[in-house]
């Protein structure tokens, strides 16, 4: 039988092999939580008995690796992220899966996602580098320990926050639950556990990297849909106020005969802003994962 919370945690894994990483993780600190909490109370009314014996009859009530993995599995496929449920794969024509984009729910969360990565990227990215810059120069105060204990406790706060917006706008499987962090430990464990662990310093990197990237994807998207619109619109730009269709070196005015074109065109290029929209959604959701799940 199982005498270290640690022990029952590797099998609880091993039984979750080839779930999703962040049911894994969610699975691995729910139990860990539960135990270790329920283990500080056991100890503090019986100080005399050993982890072991406690363990046993706490597992007798939560159950057996085997049994919490086949529950999880069970709940997890019960409950998918709406836009992460497939749907069956029908034969269709270039032309119809190409406008078809407008229908698909997982385009317009994509597409709410990229222009709320505008806000996020600013956001994220400005405290990622203002409260590292803060952390790092005040390490040589005594204050500094805590004010980077704090900052690299709320990185973790962040990614869960993150991972929700992920999972609700992109359909993408993100832990629903904080990494536990043992309430026993002292500040100097709890402070030496976010250092030195890698999944801290991942999701530091994330949010570096999500400045600049989501502000890019922000404006890609944002111009092509500003230019769609009014190519689409331009004849009643033109007529209404003049302006021209684009203006480089000078202003461009296309002809009077090709405006049933430029507004064909602006249709058009509606469509593959939605299509690129929804391709840097799922690009940006693959490296959320891998950089907001935690490796166990």
């Amino acid at each position: 039988m199982y005498k270290k919370i640690e022990e029952y945690l590797i099998q609880l894994k091993r039984e979750l092999s080839g779930s999703d990483p962040a049911l894994i993780q969610d699975a691995l600190s729910d139990a860990e939580e539960h135990f270790r909490t329920a283990l500080e109370e056991v100890l503090e009314r019986d100080p005399d008995l050993s982890e072991g014996a406690a363990l046993q009859s706490m597992i007798e009530k939560y159950g057996m690796p085997a049994e919490i993995a086949t529950a999880y599995k069970e709940i997890e496929s019960r409950i998918l992220p709406t836009l992460a449920i497939q749907q069956p794969q029908v034969s269709q024509a270039f032309w119809a899966k190409f406008f078809g984009v407008a229908t698909d729910a997982r385009t317009w969360g994509a597409f709410l996602y990229i222009l709320l990565s505008g806000l996020t990227a600013i956001v994220f990215g400005m405290w990622a580098l203002l409260g590292g810059a803060v952390s790092l120069f005040s390490l040589v105060l005594i204050i500094g320990i805590p004010v980077t204990g704090l900052f690299l406790l709320s990185l973790r706060g962040i990614a869960l926050m993150e991972g929700r917006i992920i999972e609700a706008l992109l359909g993408i499987r993100m832990p629903r639950k904080p990494i536990f962090l043992s309430k026993g430990l002292n500040w100097r464990k709890k402070y030496k556990a976010l250092t030195i662990e890698a999944y801290t310093w991942k999701v530091f990197a994330y949010m570096i990297v999500h400045f600049p990237l989501g502000l890019a994807c922000f404006m890609i998207v944002l111009v092509m849909l500003g230019l769609s619109i009014k190519f689409a619109l331009y004849p009643v730009w033109y007529w209404g106020l003049g302006r021209p269709l684009i203006t480089f070196s000078q202003p461009l005015y296309p002809p009077a005969w090709s405006y049933p074109l430029v507004s064909a065109a602006g249709i058009l290029m509606i469509f593959l802003t939605l299509h690129l929209a929804k391709f840097l959604g799922k690009i940006h959701g693959r490296f959320a994962k891998s950089m907001l799940v935690r490796k166990q």
